[in-house]
């Protein structure tokens, strides 16, 4: 009789996270997990402003030192440079975007892949997910704010990334301009990359979002479906009018 293959470990799984600075403790014990055996999905991060999100994030990326807890990706310690993050397959957002100005459309989102075999047919295929074909040879610094996020988001999808990490990509944009966003979103699941995501937008996150968890004061005080995360009375005390119908 064979044996059962090997359950994989999920793209992240966050345990125990504890950060201070100083005195303060920013977060206390954050268990998440996001691509449970290795399943492409989209988790929310969500929560009243200092509730940890962004630390949460920069955790991740190794751009903040844990206390005490442990950050996986696939099973594996998370790199402690943000450097190695693309070599192990984890893309970011940034909220201030971090696109380079004076450099064109084409130019910023070849930065991830610059020498990369292949690079300028995979930041081709970057554009054309996000519509920006025509606007590759402009300077970033010459479009609206909206189209930069679609700039950064393509920069992120350029290296193929396993797991990507979205800081408020809602943040700024219109309606019409958010349920594009959602489609993107649902393409890159769709195509195996898992998301993790912080957001404000609450219509946006219960739209796209497989699973949701909230957090209070560095604490996970929520987590689960859209549906019972709207459902659950600690989300709403914590975060005043977020399930708000």
């Amino acid at each position: 009789m064979s044996s059962p293959a090997p359950t994989l470990p999920p793209r992240l799984e966050v345990s125990g996270l504890t950060v201070t600075f100083g005195g303060l403790t920013a977060l206390d014990g954050v268990d998440l997990t996001v691509g449970a055996a290795a399943e492409a999905e989209t988790v929310a991060l969500i929560g009243p402003n200092g509730a940890g999100k962004t630390t949460v994030f920069n955790a991740v990326c190794g751009l903040v030192r844990p206390s005490t807890g442990s950050v996986l990706l696939d099973g594996l310690a998370a790199p402690t440079s943000p450097t190695r993050l693309l070599d192990r397959g984890l893309a970011r957002t940034l909220q201030g975007l971090g696109l380079f100005t004076g450099l064109t459309v084409l130019e910023n989102v070849l930065v991830p892949v610059a020498g990369a075999a292949g690079a300028a047919e995979t930041a081709a295929a970057a554009l054309a997910r996000l519509d920006l074909q025509g606007d590759a040879a402009t300077p970033v610094d010459a479009l609206p704010y909206p189209v930069r996020k679609r700039v950064a988001l393509a920069r992120a999808l350029v290296a193929r990334p396993r797991l990507l990490l979205l800081d408020e990509p809602a943040g700024g944009l219109g309606s019409e301009d958010i349920a594009a966003l959602a489609g993107v979103v649902r393409d890159v699941v769709a195509d195996g990359c898992a998301v993790l995501l912080v957001e404000h937008h609450v219509d946006f996150v219960m739209d796209v979002a497989d699973r949701v968890v909230v957090l209070d004061f560095g604490r996970v005080v929520a987590s689960g479906t859209p549906d019972e995360v709207r459902a659950d009375p600690a989300v709403e005390a914590a975060y005043l009018g977020l399930v708000a119908a």
